[in-house]
């Protein structure tokens, strides 16, 4: 018969479950299945939440902030937060065909992003990315969240500068628009209903209002939404089953620089 190994002079058939040892009666700690001993009670198992298991949405929080100075700078270079965007800062970052045609501005596809007409634009939109953001960039990681969105961000130019050619834009709503197509993939990806989850709804929502209200850009938004699917398809669906993060990455890479020489093609051949 095996004794205690705190109390060698005491005899007993039961052992801990967790290391293995022999205890007594006295050194028996119940638990669910079995007994342990006092060292092994007093182990905590390490127990980790949702809540815990989530980061902060660092590049999110980035992004809204960017966005916030540039719509300061340009309201105040027009005279005050409630004149909106005037001056020579939209000049100079606004999406505009011509000046890409003529003057090779190629940054405007990027600098369009991040500016906008009102309080209740920008308002609108950051409110949506920092839903979307605490959503989606915890799940997938910072470095591919910030692809989506820039890659949305260069499709959803393109469909601005293709459906209205003509008109000055602004906004940070195609590349909004591309996180919603990304995190419909991805759930799809990992088992789960967009449907269900509302994340559908809320889509088809948003694409009503761009048809229904006034002065929203169309090619934008549907431009956003398929860059930012076809992100996500590459780096979720198709990146979880890779074990090279950088092919997908590179994938993105593609995808934007077709959607820049697209736009630069578009705006050449669509501007008189």
């Amino acid at each position: 018969m095996a004794t205690c190994y705190r109390h060698p002079n005491r005899e007993t058939g039961v052992s801990c479950s967790n290391c293995g040892r022999a205890i007594c009666t006295d050194c028996m700690t119940p638990i669910s299945v079995g007994m342990r001993c006092p060292e092994c009670a007093k182990q905590r198992t390490q127990v980790r939440t949702a809540s815990s298991l989530q980061r902060d949405p660092t590049v999110t929080y980035v992004l809204i902030a960017i966005n916030v100075i540039v719509f300061i700078a340009a309201s105040v270079g027009g005279g005050g937060l409630a004149g909106g965007v005037h001056g020579k800062l939209l000049n100079n970052l606004a999406l505009d065909a011509d000046k890409i045609k003529h003057g090779q501005e190629y940054w405007r596809l990027i600098t369009s992003g991040f500016m906008h007409a009102s309080l209740l634009h920008i308002g609108f939109n950051m409110y949506i990315l920092y839903f979307m953001g605490r959503m989606l960039e915890p799940s997938i990681g910072r470095i591919r969240f910030l692809a989506i969105y820039f890659t949305a961000l260069l499709t959803g130019a393109f469909g601005a500068l293709l459906v209205t050619p003509h008109s000055l834009t602004i906004g940070a709503s195609g590349a909004i628009f591309g996180l919603f197509g990304g995190a419909f993939v991805a759930m799809r990806a990992r088992g789960f209903d967009p449907m269900q989850s509302g994340l559908g709804a809320l889509i088809l929502i948003n694409l009503a209002l761009s048809f229904v209200l006034s002065g929203i850009s169309i090619g934008g938004h549907i431009g956003g939404l398929i860059g930012g699917a076809a992100a996500g398809y590459v780096l979720v669906d198709v990146g979880d089953r890779l074990s090279s993060p950088a092919i997908p990455l590179l994938a993105c890479l593609g995808i934007s620089a077709v959607a820049v020489a697209a736009s630069i093609v578009a705006s050449s051949s669509l501007v008189a």
